[in-house]
């Protein structure tokens, strides 16, 4: 626990006083934010605003992460590296799609095929390895079992290990594609999706705690859960949610920093990968409502012009439907983040009682 705590701490430390050192630097670099000529015209202020500060929470994250370890002299475990991996390397994707953006002088960075392209390698790497490394017990990061509050009884490997290999694989790509990319698309105002990330990473600190404490490896029983390294896991959570929280004082409106394609998909790939490796795959879902909402929203006003030729909302993504109705930013963010805890108290709720009733 106290590593969770040190983790916690020394990333909200590390983002809170490296983000501004960050902005210094890129804004003597001149790397600003260039803004969609299509957008709210109320965003065209923001032009020139430094951002790519997504490499700020992912540097936060890892050395929390590690000085977590070091403090309580403790070895990093399979399942908190992958999460890394996985954040990581979402986040070198977004920071080439970022700085195409700078070097090019446009609001369009990686095309839509190259950056999937970047997405599914990273997911594959991460989906092949997380069925690896099992443990004195056997048990491997994931499972090729779908999982809600904890694995079900649907295998992908119900044809043999080699068909339920490749199926998680696709599996675990469609989440990770899914949840960076819904991230991603909620940050379009200042705050939005580092406040609801911040959230739903503190869900899943109390998720993988929970877990740890009614563990299969330690405390036998009906109700326990069958994973590798929840403690770990709680400490990555934590790291990620200081980090987050750290980043916001300076993505706050007015945001000093942006934090990119770099940071939304990075914070999606390490959502999809505590979901994928604590067996909470499909509340996920739930748990990051907000972003399902807003993802839900594009897709609806693409499939209603493209068959109608009508609109459903003014713009989409939903956050700047509001926009063009009249409300301020801050109170879009404050509303938003509402419904973003709300979300992440049903998921909560639904997780405990999922364990009561099979207690």
């Amino acid at each position: 626990m106290k590593a969770v705590l040190i983790a916690s701490v020394v990333s909200l430390v590390v983002a809170l006083f490296g983000t501004p050192m960050f902005i210094k630097y890129l804004v003597r670099q001149g790397y600003g934010q260039f803004i969609r000529d299509d957008g709210p015209t109320s965003h065209h202020t923001k032009r020139g605003t430094p951002t790519m500060g997504g490499a700020v929470i992912i540097a936060a994250t890892l050395i929390a992460y590690a000085a977590a370890h070091l403090l309580t002299w403790s070895a990093p475990t399979a399942s908190g590296i992958l999460v890394l991996l996985l954040m990581t390397g979402l986040g070198a994707v977004g920071f080439a799609d970022d700085y195409i953006k700078i070097s090019k002088q446009r609001s369009l960075g990686l095309r839509s095929h190259q950056k999937l392209i970047g997405q599914t390698a990273v997911g594959v790497i991460f989906a092949v390895l997380a069925l690896q490394f099992p443990n004195e017990a056997l048990r491997t990061p994931a499972s090729t079992h779908i999982s809600f509050a904890r694995d079900l009884p649907l295998d992908l490997a119900f044809a043999g290990p080699a068909l339920g290999i490749v199926l998680f694989v696709l599996w675990a790509n469609l989440m990770i594609a899914g949840t960076s990319n819904g991230v991603n698309l909620t940050d379009g105002l200042d705050g939005l999706a580092t406040g609801a990330s911040v959230m739903v990473f503190a869900a899943y600190v109390l998720i993988s705690i929970w877990q740890f404490n009614q563990n299969c490896q330690t405390t036998p029983g009906i109700a326990c859960y069958d994973v590798r390294d929840p403690i770990d896991l709680s400490v990555v959570a934590a790291a990620g949610m200081g980090a987050c929280f750290g980043f916001l004082w300076w993505n706050a409106s007015p945001a000093k920093i942006f934090m990119g394609d770099t940071g939304s998909l990075a914070l999606g790939g390490a959502l999809s990968g505590l979901a994928i490796l604590t067996r909470t795959e499909l509340l996920i879902v739930i748990l990051g409502g907000l972003f399902v909402v807003i993802t839900l929203s594009v897709i609806i006003q693409v499939a209603s012009f493209k068959t109608t030729g009508k609109r459903v909302f003014r713009m989409a993504p939903l956050q700047h439907h509001f926009e063009l109705l009249g409300w301020q930013e801050v109170t879009i963010v404050i509303r938003f983040w509402i419904i973003a805890g709300l979300f992440v108290a049903l998921g909560l709720g639904l997780f405990y009682a999922e364990w009561v009733v099979g207690a």
